[in-house]
């Protein structure tokens, strides 16, 4: 995220002072005045005529020139004016290195008079406000409008400071920055949201530290047991439908806890009216014999030997 910046600053262009007011340059700007007034008036009748309006001027600023010397006067042209090449004998505009007479610096683009007010200058020529940010200033990612003050360079693009937001929730970024999905900037909480893997134990986002297993990623505090929440200080656990367990719920869960000590049958196993044994808890219950398949009576909840059941019970 880079540090906002600003569009270039209008230029004010200063108005040479005028002459003294001396008695021929109040006769001279008399019939400056006077010119300007029958300018139209020449233009419609060369039109009337088809006479050039050019040629009617021409001969309107002759006789100007000739009336002056009659008067004393002698006119020094105070430049050239950089738009219509004639000399400029009353007011004078100095803008971009040039002179000009102050109806003739315009807009480049629009044709706006711009003696009255700033404007901006690109590639040696002027534009009014609304132009030259039209033509030159950068443009918002977001609203396409150009950027007329602070400019904020983010994700190879510009952007109006107050249109660079989340693209999930719309918040404008503070001091925390932005994460970057699919070239869209996201705010912290969103985007691990949308985007960082979820913990298969509680299903917040993992952002640091996280196991590895079944499948999944968990914070380490989740991967326990699925019954107790014991976590698993041995290094193993058992895996049952997806979830971890501790070796006792994992067989609880399966059923293959030994009838005869409560503990996990996890060797050799027998199997007997639907319960499951150590071979060695399968005993019986009054002289503690072991037991085989086909040679036990069973007698409530207990196991006996034939001769033992005989001898309790017939």
């Amino acid at each position: 995220l880079s540090a906002a910046s600003s569009t270039p600053v209008p230029v004010s262009k200063p108005l040479l002072p005028s002459p003294p007011p001396t008695e021929a340059a109040l006769q001279l700007d008399e019939l400056l005045a006077d010119l300007g007034h029958t300018q139209s008036k020449l233009a419609a009748a060369g039109q009337g005529a088809r006479v050039p309006a050019k040629s009617l001027l021409d001969d309107m600023l002759g006789s100007l020139a000739r009336d002056l010397q009659e008067l004393g006067i002698t006119a020094a042209p105070a430049g050239v004016c950089a738009a219509c090449c004639k000399p400029i004998a009353g007011k004078v505009l100095t803008a971009l290195g040039k002179t000009w007479h102050p109806e003739h610096f315009t807009c480049a683009r629009c044709g706006q008079e711009l003696d009255k007010g700033p404007f901006f200058e690109q590639g040696g020529r002027a534009f009014c406000e609304a132009d030259y940010h039209q033509a030159f200033s950068p443009r918002c990612a977001y609203c396409a409008s150009p950027i007329r003050e602070k400019v904020l360079t983010a994700l190879e693009q510009t952007w109006h400071p107050e249109h660079f937001f989340c693209a999930h929730c719309g918040k404008v970024f503070g001091d925390e920055g932005f994460l970057e999905r699919g070239g869209k900037p996201y705010c912290q909480q969103d985007f691990l949201a949308l985007f960082a893997p979820k913990c298969r134990g509680c299903e917040r986002p993992v952002m640091d530290k996280y196991l590895s297993a079944l499948e999944g990623v968990w914070h380490p505090e989740c991967f326990v047991c699925t019954e107790c929440l014991t976590g698993f200080t041995s290094g193993s656990f058992f895996e049952l439908e997806g979830r971890p367990y501790c070796e006792l719920h994992f067989h609880q869960r399966q059923g293959t806890m030994c009838h005869g000590c409560g503990r996990p049958v996890t060797g050799r196993c027998i199997t007997a009216t639907g319960r499951r044994y150590h071979p060695e808890h399968f005993v019986c219950a009054y002289c503690l014999g072991r037991l085989h398949k086909g040679t036990f009576r069973e007698r409530g909840d207990k196991m006996y030997c034939q001769p033992c059941h005989d001898k309790l019970f017939v």
